[in-house]
């Protein structure tokens, strides 16, 4: 014969475990004449009480990573609205309009708009921007440089492609002299901005805080779909470039994932979006803008030249982020994620669960 105490859980066994039970019941610890009973959560403890509500907010270390996300969000979204408004206010900017010094200001404080809550929950979670992986001891290195190379090379071959398809003609010069050295920086510094932005508002902070809770590729697969939803509000864009934008997201949180840095991804988005808006001269996401090279132009059914969102709305794009997967993958082997600062102070741990992150 077996029972257990209702109060505390304690078993009895035997064929006196019935009398021991009683026995034991009037001075078990947990009786409802000293205290709460386990069995019922209506006469749960006040301390009892808060514990739980204090695990809903934390985890044994911090702030959980669901809470945390969301406060970066709130704090980046009226970070990058408060200091564009500002800008250009300051700035006098115009709708409708193509100003240069007010596109390069508003994509640079676009990027300080997420990067500065970074900063300030940093503090709080004594973490520097290179666990949140803009280490600036590699800033613009090595990994910067590789991925530049990646960007332009994966952005030619995509347009080679189309060329062999006979969707996409080169065209001939568009500007001579001076004016070509001029946008080529204009379009070089302002992509710099837009990847830099992109990345760490979806791949940095965010990314690494909601791996923390959920795991890797669920954050990245969560965070890749918000890239790709928010291009569907440019000018152009449709579903496809749409998808194709989310795909890319995938890759470049990849690229992470094997390098331990954003700084590959970010020299990456630059050299991509800077060879489909200057060199090549074709529409970005379906944004088309002035100081092209090249007076470029397509012809061909709209899956094929991708029509008004331009080359990432051709079904030849997602050949080419198979392809980057594919060979990104036989480069680089290393799992590096996530990946402190060289010389920096260790922080607590960054996962409430490391197992969630291999």
């Amino acid at each position: 014969m077996e029972t257990e105490c209702p109060y505390c859980g304690m078993r009895f066994a035997g064929d006196d475990a019935e009398v021991r039970r009683q026995a034991h019941e009037p001075v078990c610890p947990r009786h409802p004449s000293d205290g709460p009973s386990l069995t019922d959560p209506a006469r749960e403890s006040p301390t009892a009480t808060a514990a739980h509500i204090r695990a809903i907010f934390f985890n044994e270390r911090e702030l959980r990573a669901g809470w945390r996300f969301l406060i970066y969000v709130v704090l980046a979204v009226g970070c990058v609205v408060g200091l564009t408004l500002g800008a250009a206010w300051i700035l006098g900017a115009r709708r409708g309009g193509f100003n240069p010094l007010v596109t390069q200001t508003l994509e640079f404080t676009s990027f300080l708009g997420v990067l500065l809550p970074a900063l300030v929950l940093g503090k709080f979670e004594r973490r520097s921007l290179g666990d949140y992986g803009l280490p600036a001891t590699k800033a613009f290195g090595r990994r910067f440089g590789e991925g530049l190379l990646f960007g332009l090379a994966a952005v030619t071959l995509l347009m080679l492609m189309m060329r062999g398809a006979h969707a996409f003609y080169f065209g001939h010069l568009g500007m001579h002299g001076a004016r070509i050295l001029k946008w080529a920086a204009f379009w070089g510094l302002f992509f710099l901005w837009v990847g830099l932005f992109e990345e760490f508002a979806f791949r940095g902070y965010a990314l690494l805080t909601l791996a923390s809770g959920m795991g890797f590729w669920p954050a990245a697969v969560l965070l890749s779909i918000l890239f790709g939803a928010v291009h569907l509000g440019n000018p152009g864009e449709a579903w496809v470039g749409a998808l194709s934008a989310g795909l890319i997201g995938m890759f470049l949180a990849f690229t992470f994932r094997r390098t331990g840095s954003l700084w590959w991804a970010v020299g990456f988005h630059q050299a991509f979006d800077w060879g489909e808006t200057f060199l090549y001269s074709v529409p970005n996401s379906g944004l088309r803008t002035p100081g092209h090279l090249l007076n470029s132009h397509f012809q061909g059914p709209r899956w094929l030249t991708g029509g008004t969102v331009g080359p990432e709305g051709s079904v030849l794009v997602f050949l080419l982020i198979l392809l980057l997967f594919v060979v990104f993958d036989r480069m680089y082997r290393t799992v590096r994620f996530p990946c402190s600062e060289a010389g920096a102070t260790s922080p607590p741990a960054l996962v409430e669960n490391p197992s969630l992150l291999r």
